[in-house]
């Protein structure tokens, strides 16, 4: 089987999206029922971490073990990333002695030229610029809870960072109208935008007017890892950003809420937002476990029969 990669939201078509999503219920649907499903046996995930992890690093490595497999984290200080080792060498040897490569790292040009010397399956954990696992899990999410996403609304409130580049990835795929609301100095770039079709992208400076009939309101931290120093700034520029029960009250009555965490309540997100009644942000987290099982199983075995309809998106 040809190796395929998971760099960005993009390298997936929809019609693979719908096999993933359904193959992620018959998944989720076996360990909720405590079913024993381990197609991974004898195959090795690693995982390299150079930025810090908590759901990532634990529904990675709890996913592989589930499905079998066994795992091995290497954080770059602790290996010769740290002393130099040319990003090359290391995906020469690596891969090598493993079946798969999960890498959080900074740049996204890191995993690009990781891939690019690979000789299994890598996968994208999170970049400065995409964060695919988590719109994975989103998505699947949504439709969990709505049903299909496509003509929907998708508010997005804050930062333009490396969630919402990917959810305007995902807007072309499933074709979804995308809402876009940040700080003047935070919006998207323009060469960035313009790479999207303008039918799913609309950008605005009033947050409540984003907000508007909204299917879903979903944001982010304020100050991104690697923007530490910038943080008291970021509390000023972005003090009328945040979700409170106004904005979702300009959202449609039945709309989501989702945050990819952690949260900073009182500052991106109010608490009786994040821990109301149209939060689904739990369920969101617990399915980045399931999401990524059946992207692990994909990327390694190719397709598996499923019984049952695949979802529409």
């Amino acid at each position: 089987m040809q190796t395929r990669h998971y760099l960005q939201f993009k390298d997936f078509t929809n019609e693979e999206y719908q096999y993933l999503f359904e193959r992620t219920r018959w998944i989720k649907d076996k360990f909720k029922r405590y079913v024993t499903h381990q197609p991974l046996v004898d195959r090795t995930l690693a995982m390299v971490f150079e930025k810090h992890s908590t759901r990532t690093r634990v529904s990675f490595e709890a996913g592989m073990n589930q499905l079998g497999g066994s795992v091995i984290t290497l954080m770059t200080r602790d290996t010769q990333l740290g002393r130099g080792e040319p990003i090359e060498d290391v995906a020469r040897v690596i891969t090598r002695m493993v079946d798969i490569v999960m890498i959080r790292t900074f740049e996204h040009e890191i995993i690009e030229r990781f891939a690019a010397h690979s000789r299994v399956p890598v996968i994208n954990g999170l970049t400065d610029e995409y964060h695919p696992c988590q719109i994975l899990g989103d998505i699947y999410t949504y439709i969990e809870h709505r049903g299909s996403i496509r003509g929907k609304t998708v508010t997005w409130i804050g930062d333009s960072n490396n969630v919402c580049h990917t959810w305007m990835q995902a807007a072309k795929i499933f074709d979804f109208n995308f809402h876009v609301a940040s700080p003047p100095g935070y919006e998207l770039e323009p060469e960035r935008g313009e790479s999207y079709e303008s039918a799913h992208l609309e950008v605005f400076n009033d947050p409540m007017e984003a907000a508007d009939g909204a299917d879903l309101v979903t944001t982010d931290v304020w100050t991104s890892m690697g923007f530490e120093d910038e943080t008291k700034e970021r509390m000023q520029d972005f003090a009328d950003f945040r979700v409170d029960a106004e904005m979702m009250a300009a959202a449609k009555p039945d709309a989501l809420f989702m945050h990819c965490l952690p949260a900073h309540r009182g500052e991106e997100v109010d608490a009786d937002v994040i821990d109301g009644p149209q939060s689904v942000v739990w369920d969101e987290a617990e399915n980045r476990l399931h999401t990524q099982k059946a992207l692990l199983e994909y990327l390694l075995l190719g397709r598996v029969k499923t019984q049952g309809e695949l979802w529409s998106t």
